[in-house]
């Protein structure tokens, strides 16, 4: 029998603080889901173009997670800079898709 063993024993109430915060994720995917729309938005910079969201009123590091994910999805570059998602390329209708899977409202603007 070892330590974590007897622990469990003694204290057979006690939730590990690992335990509570792996539950707590699971439930929400670690992301704060807001009422505001996101802004999902298309603009052509030095002749490429590219899609901007933007409007997150959550912590910076779920957008900055919200980013990577996105990127990774959709196997493009892109970056996050000052409160905007800056994806390469037009994807709107596919990171529209993603985002309301995962329960956000998303607003399109520019066409």
């Amino acid at each position: 029998m070892d330590l974590q063993d007897q622990l469990k024993n003694l204290f057979p109430d006690h939730v590990s603080e690992n335990a509570s915060a792996e539950a707590q994720e699971d439930n929400t995917d670690g992301l704060w889901i807001q009422d505001d729309p996101i802004i999902c938005k298309y603009e052509k910079r030095k002749g490429k173009p590219i899609t901007i969201l933007e409007g997150y009123t959550g912590a910076t590091e779920d957008f900055k997670q919200l980013a990577k994910e996105l990127k990774t999805k959709l196997s493009v570059g892109g970056s996050f800079k000052g409160d905007k998602i800056i994806i390469q390329g037009d994807y709107r209708d596919k990171i529209m898709n993603i985002l309301k899977d995962k329960g956000f409202k998303v607003k399109r603007v520019g066409g």
